[in-house]
């Protein structure tokens, strides 16, 4: 445990964070498989829709003028200050159809409740999960290592939630090595941990992204590795990736993201996600896939669930009966044409879903 922080392993039944940062207002953003999102949620008049992500308005803005007449009301959250000015300032221009909520996945409930929203609400919900290009493009955010800055990492800059810094200044190396395991799946999480104890005791302190990337370097004799398409990639890039996982608690807000998505679609009401790494898309497949215990995401497939389990057959049917109904067989990939044109999105997985019970 670190500042409140929970260190999870992947057989602890849970998985830990969210999604997205601030970044400059000019800056460009492509939403990802945006004409997949719109056709997969068909909005028509007079529905009710929830973008859990709202980043720089993209999708919302696609799902808003793909209804004549704006005639469908879209909630979107975001925890990002930055993007949820970005969603009032859009709110002016389509009268009333555009409500922005500020806050986590976890607060949600919340939010809703303070607007009158109750459980099967919704027609359709979205997240599309992940840091948007705008906030890696940011310097001062931290997040990318190819720009040096303090290594703040957190997408709510304004909370009180330990840095990226105040991580890689306070953690135990146990934990580090956790970290960079669970979260970034590096290989050489060991060595990594241990060259960041050692520089605390050479008095070096790691605060901005330079410091970081070197360290790393460093620790495991390169500067680039290749990834499965033999493209160079930054030796620190999944370091990175682990500690803003960490340090927002992503992958424990997509996973009551997801129960919120269960609790807030009516029957019959699609969810659709966009994730970009495999921890995220694990996360959603196992929900849908009801492969759940406890309202929690199962972290092992159900041939592996422990045999000491002694249930009955119609307990078990009861534990991993699905709500959802997938819309397409295999989980839908950008096309060639898309990631040409914008290599970010060469990541994306897209699942849509319809809630059946």
């Amino acid at each position: 445990m670190f500042l409140g922080l929970t260190v999870l392993s992947k057989g602890s039944g849970v998985f830990s964070p969210i999604r997205r940062l601030s970044c400059s207002v000019n800056q460009p953003h492509v939403p990802v498989m945006a004409d997949e999102v719109v056709s997969y949620l068909s909005p028509v008049r007079g529905q009710t829709l929830l973008d859990m992500t709202f980043g720089a308005g993209g999708h919302t803005k696609r799902l808003l003028d793909a209804v004549p007449d704006h005639d469908v009301t879209i909630f979107c959250l975001d925890r990002d200050p930055v993007a949820h000015s970005l969603a009032q300032e859009m709110a002016k221009k389509y009268s009333g159809k555009l409500i922005p909520l500020f806050g986590k996945f976890s607060e949600v409930p919340e939010l809703l409740m303070a607007h009158g929203v109750h459980f099967n609400s919704f027609d359709g919900i979205l997240f599309d999960f992940g840091c948007s290009s705008m906030q890696f493009d940011v310097a001062g955010r931290g997040f990318a290592v190819s720009k040096n800055s303090f290594l703040d990492m957190r997408m709510n800059q304004n909370s009180d939630t330990p840095t990226a810094a105040d991580i890689l200044a306070n953690a135990e190396e146990n934990e580090l090595y956790k970290i960079f395991k669970v979260y970034g799946e590096e290989k050489k999480s060991k060595q990594i941990a241990r060259a960041i104890i050692e520089a605390r005791y050479c008095l070096k302190k790691i605060q901005t992204t330079q410091d970081l990337g070197n360290l790393v370097c460093s620790a495991t004799g390169s500067d680039y590795y290749e990834d499965k398409l033999q493209r160079q990639v930054h030796r620190a890039t999944k370091v990175f990736q682990a500690l803003r996982i960490f340090v927002n608690d992503e992958l424990n807000e997509i996973d009551f993201g997801m129960v919120i998505a269960d609790k807030y679609l009516k029957v019959g009401g699609t969810l659709v996600t966009l994730s970009f790494h495999s921890l995220e898309d694990t996360i959603v497949k196992r929900h849908i896939r009801g492969n759940i215990l406890e309202s929690s995401a199962n972290p092992l497939p159900l041939k592996y669930v422990s045999s000491s389990l002694c249930l009955k057959a119609e307990d078990i049917s009861d534990i991993f009966r699905s709500n959802w109904k997938m819309l397409s067989k295999h989980v839908i990939l950008p096309s060639p044409t898309e990631i040409e044109q914008n290599p970010r999105s060469r990541s994306a997985k897209l699942r849509a879903a319809v809630k059946i019970q």
